[in-house]
């Protein structure tokens, strides 16, 4: 299988605060890795590097061919390959769902109206949410906001999706909504990276799970790593939750 995405020995410090010390793992192309892990042991870090929002002291990181940890990277390129989605959906509130999804395929990939459109209507479908491409964002849930983050970027046609704590901010009902989309595109066979705290979701759907502990890779393996942990660390995350 082909690597899409590999870290060896990333460093990251914020000041004196080193919360990257030393992180390396590999995803193949098609496979689902979850990161998990304690508040501050540097999850969502590692992944805001991957896409470069965060660029990092020492190590190397590529993904899709781009050499992320260079300093003349051409950004625009390294971000049509990867797509990321936040907590925080970040839509434009006085565009409709139809309109925030067509923005950037036009703006970055310079598609035309009609294209675009096409893309925003295969996307909006493919997370269920095609019937509310006319609506703005304040009159959809936070469930269907979130849905039409992950189409927008969905829209950009991405090799890789990253999604960091997406159903933090969401009620069980509208997490279910979230994580069904996801699951599908895993079925779909779409690379992704997920920072969660949904451990059922994590053992499910992920091929891998990565548990980070105090700024470094911890522990590694599939789904029954879960139920069936081999450090101590692990042990005591699970049995407390976050």
């Amino acid at each position: 299988m082909s690597i899409v995405v590999e870290l060896k020995d990333v460093h990251k410090c914020f000041g004196t605060n080193t919360v990257l010390k030393g992180v390396s793992f590999a995803v193949t192309k098609g496979q689902v890795v979850a990161i998990i892990g304690q508040s501050g042991s540097g999850k969502s870090t590692a992944l805001r590097c991957i896409d470069r929002l965060e660029i990092i002291d020492q190590g190397q990181i590529n993904v899709c061919g781009h050499r992320v940890h260079d300093a003349s990277i051409d950004l625009r390129n390294l971000r049509t390959d990867v797509g990321i989605v936040f907590q925080s959906y970040n839509l434009f509130p006085h565009l409709t769902v139809e309109q925030n999804v067509m923005l950037a395929p036009r703006a970055v990939k310079k598609k035309n109206k009609e294209d675009a459109l096409e893309l925003s209507n295969r996307t909006l479908r493919q997370v269920g949410l095609l019937e509310k491409a006319c609506s703005y964002p304040e009159q959809l849930s936070g469930g269907q906001q979130q849905r039409v983050a992950i189409a927008r970027s969905l829209a950009m046609e991405p090799k890789v999706m990253l999604f960091d704590e997406v159903t933090s901010a969401l009620d069980p009902q509208l997490t279910g909504e979230v994580l069904r989309v996801i699951e599908q595109l895993a079925a779909d066979g779409m690379t992704m990276i997920l920072v969660t705290h949904e451990m059922e979701f994590a053992a499910k759907v992920a091929d891998t799970i990565i548990f980070m502990h105090q700024g470094k890779v911890w522990e590694t393996g599939s789904g029954d790593m879960l139920r069936n942990p081999q450090t101590p660390e692990l042990q005591e995350f699970l049995a407390h939750g976050l």
